[in-house]
C-alpha cells in the first residue's frame, strides 16, 4: 500500500463507525465491532469491522468469518460502490473525509455514488462496469469449449474473476469466476445483467446449484449482439444464440435468457422479419409459439428455426460450424441468405 493509501486508510479508521454506518448500512454495531452479512452490504453477521484499536488489531480492519476474506475500509468503499480504479476509491474516500482532491479535476465524473440495493438495475450497472473484456479470459475459454470461437462484436459480454455467489440468503457466500452479460432495452440502455458462474478452469459452468442468474429489469429486454433493424434472430440462451452467430456473424441477434422472457421480448420499431431459435423442450416450444403469435399480430413475419438435435449448441459441438451453417441456410428466406451468408 502506498503512503497516500495508508494515510487515507488511517483517516478512515479514525472514523470507522461513521464509515460503516454510511457504506454498510445493512449492519449494526455490536460492542467494539460493526457486523454485517458481507462486504456487499448484505444483511447478516458474518463480517465484522473493528471500530477501535485493540490488542487484536487496529480500527478499520475487517474479516468475513464465512469466507476468510479480510481487508480495510478502502476495500469496503471499493466493493460497495463497485469501483475498479484506486484513484476512484481514493477520491470517494476524500469526499467522505471532506478532503480536497490532490490535483484539480482528478475527481470522478458523475458525483458521489451511494450504496445500491442488491439485484437492482443500478447494481447490475456496477457489476458490468467492474468486469473486464472477455478476450483472453476464462469466459472466452468457456465459450470455446462449447464450440463458440467467434467472439468478435460481443461487447455485451464481460468476465469477472471473483463474482459472488450465494445459494440462498442463509448460506455463506462463495466466489467463482463468471461471464457477465449486459441486458439492454431497445435503445441500448442497460437494464440488468446476467451471470454465468464458471468452473475455475473455464471448461464448464461452476458446480453450484444455479450457475445462471439474472438481475435488474429483464422483461421485454435481452442480451444483444448487433443492432436490429428489419431482421432479427431471437433465442433463449446466450450459448444458443452465439452458436447460431457462428454461422451468421452479421445477423443481429438477441438472447432473452429464459423461455418466459423470450415470449415477452419487445420488437424493434422497424422489425419486419423475426427468426426464433427453437430449443426442443416443452417450455421452449411454448415460448416460441407465443412469440410467433405476438409477432404475427403486429404484422411481423415470424419464422421458426429448428436444430437437428436438442439445441443449436449441440448441433455446433456435434457437427461443426459448416454443418450448422447449412442447417440454418435451409430455413432462412433466400433474400436473407444472400444478405447475411454472402461469401
Amino acid at each position: 500500500m502506498t503512503g497516500k493509501a495508508q494515510d487515507l486508510a488511517r483517516r478512515l479508521a479514525e472514523r470507522a463507525e461513521a464509515v460503516c454506518r454510511h457504506y454498510l448500512s445493512a449492519g449494526r454495531r455490536q460492542g467494539r465491532y460493526w457486523t454485517v452479512g458481507d462486504i456487499s452490504n448484505t444483511p447478516g453477521r458474518s463480517m465484522f469491522v473493528r471500530l477501535q484499536d485493540s490488542p487484536r488489531g487496529p480500527a478499520g480492519k475487517w474479516t468475513d468469518a464465512a469466507t476468510g476474506e479480510h481487508g480495510d475500509l478502502l476495500d469496503i468503499i471499493r466493493e460497495v460502490l463497485g469501483l475498479v480504479d484506486f484513484k476512484d476509491v481514493a477520491e470517494e474516500a476524500r469526499r467522505f473525509l471532506s478532503l480536497p482532491s490532490p490535483e484539480p479535476g482528478e475527481g470522478r465524473p458523475g458525483g458521489h455514488q451511494h450504496p445500491v440495493q442488491a439485484g437492482s438495475p443500478e447494481a447490475s450497472h456496477r457489476l458490468f462496469a467492474m468486469a473486464q473484456p472477455i478476450g483472453g479470459s476464462l469466459a472466452e475459454a468457456y465459450l470455446r469449449h462449447r464450440g463458440i470461437t467467434y467472439v468478435h462484436g460481443t461487447k455485451a459480454l464481460r468476465f469477472h474473476p471473483r463474482c459472488y455467489y450465494r445459494p440462498d440468503d442463509n448460506s455463506p457466500r462463495q466466489i467463482w469466476p463468471a461471464m457477465i452479460a449486459s441486458v439492454t432495452d431497445l435503445g441500448g440502455h442497460q437494464t440488468g445483467a446476467h451471470r454465468t458462474w464458471l468452473a475455475r478452469d473455464g471448461l464448464d459452468k461452476a458446480p453450484v446449484e444455479t450457475p445462471r442468474r439474472a438481475m435488474g429489469d429483464l422483461l421485454g429486454y435481452g442480451v444483444r449482439f448487433g443492432i436490429a433493424d428489419d431482421v432479427l434472430i431471437a433465442g433463449e440462451g446466450i450459448e444458443t444464440v452465439l452458436s447460431a452467430r457462428m454461422a451468421l456473424p452479421d445477423m443481429p441477434m438477441l438472447a432473452a435468457l429464459s423461455a418466459g422472457h423470450l415470449a415477452a421480448i419487445l420488437f424493434p420499431p422497424m422489425l419486419r422479419r423475426l427468426y426464433v431459435l427453437r430449443d426442443r423442450d416443452p417450455a421452449g416450444d411454448s415460448a416460441r409459439d407465443y412469440l410467433i403469435g405476438r409477432a404475427s399480430d403486429v404484422g411481423i413475419e415470424a419464422i421458426d428455426l429448428s436444430p437437428e438435435r436438442g439445441d443449436f449448441n449441440e448441433d455446433l459441438c456435434t457437427a461443426g460450424a459448416e454443418a450448422l451453417r447449412q442447417i440454418l441456410q435451409d430455413q432462412l428466406r433466400p433474400e436473407d441468405v444472400a444478405r447475411f451468408m454472402a461469401g
